[in-house]
């Protein structure tokens, strides 16, 4: 068994793998074994993996199975104490994980962690996907220390202190495996997009934590597979954002927020069309509002079992205020004037 298995999900990726994969190699070998899944990529990746990184565990899956369902194929054959789930886009620094493992050995009640992560493109700045750990607010609505909706924050050091979240972000997840398998692991139904935060919440229902350690730092380039604006992405995320709520909302609020976002969501999708002229995201809500309608019933099971798992609630992450009225109305646009 590995002690630390740090799992990169490849997918048409060759370029983003020639860039970074040699910093993941320097600053983890000692520490963790490598392995890159590949979702049946149709470039050189293959090759490029056996030629230039040999010493990669290779596990070739047979066809694109997505994020989510794509890394529980690839976990199934990796036998480790600690999975780390790394996005192929993400360069990595020296010692990054060692505050990593040291924290998670000797915090048996943590489930999850991530480091902070910074942008590629500006070591000085926050990075979208994950800045420095995740929160929800009443209604859903993903938020970082670091980024509070398009507002990403510059990096002065402000997060520097460890926190427990409610979601560590995809992009560089470490996991214990007995906490992925216990909790189901990631849904594989989402493909992409929200599947990281649902596992998270699910592990926070279940009394376990989730913690952002920013001694750690990686830098992300994000928006690789579907950059912002793609009317999948945001089909993707409006789906299965609803569908996480179904599934982990405790009973006594899941009427009220589910009626909160069927209005929220199509004020979104005319603010998209009518102020953006963007015909493509207005499409994307709809028929992500009509998928989660068709689909909720198959949630039926996972819901029941979730709740009755439950062992922590209310989640001090998971915020009573609403981000929308926070940010548009109150004009707060940064982690720390919320609330």
């Amino acid at each position: 068994m590995d002690k630390v298995a740090i799992v990169i999900l490849n997918w048409n990726g060759a370029d983003m793998l020639r860039r970074y994969m040699p910093s993941v190699l320097r600053y983890s070998s000692s520490e963790a074994t490598v392995y890159v899944a590949d979702n049946a990529s149709t470039d050189n990746s293959i090759e490029l993996l056996r030629s230039e990184f040999p010493q990669c565990r290779l596990i070739e899956l047979d066809r694109n199975w997505g994020f989510a369902e794509g890394y529980n194929k690839a976990l199934r054959q990796v036998d480790a104490e600690y999975y780390l789930l790394l996005n192929s886009d993400i360069e990595v620094t020296p010692h990054w994980l060692t505050p990593m493992i040291e924290f998670m050995d000797s915090h048996q009640e943590t489930a999850a962690c991530q480091p902070k992560l910074l942008s590629a493109a500006d070591h000085d700045s926050f990075e979208y996907a994950g800045a420095c750990g995740g929160f929800l607010d009443r209604y859903g609505y993903p938020f970082c220390r670091g980024r509070v909706f398009d507002t990403v924050e510059r990096d002065h050091g402000q997060y520097d202190q460890p926190a427990e979240v409610l979601w560590a972000t995809g992009a560089a997840l470490m996991i214990r495996s007995a906490d992925y398998w216990s909790a189901g692991g990631l849904d594989g139904r989402f493909f992409a997009h929200c599947e990281e935060i649902d596992l998270c919440w699910r592990l926070r229902i279940r009394g376990r934590k989730v913690v952002c350690l920013p001694e750690a730092h990686v830098y992300h380039v994000g928006g690789g597979t579907l950059p912002k604006g793609n009317p999948m992405k945001t089909f993707l995320n409006f789906r299965n954002n609803l569908t996480m709520l179904y599934k982990c909302l405790p009973d006594s609020e899941l009427s009220h927020v589910m009626r909160m976002r069927w209005l929220l969501d199509y004020v979104a999708a005319w603010e998209m069309l009518l102020l953006k002229r963007n015909w493509g995201d207005f499409r994307a809500v709809y028929k992500a509002r009509r998928a989660f309608s068709r689909w909720r019933r198959d949630f039926a099971d996972d819901r029941r079992q979730i709740q009755d798992s439950r062992s922590t609630y209310p989640i001090p992450e998971q915020r009573s205020f609403s981000l929308i009225w926070q940010y548009y109305a109150k004009g707060h646009k940064t982690y720390n004037q919320l609330g």
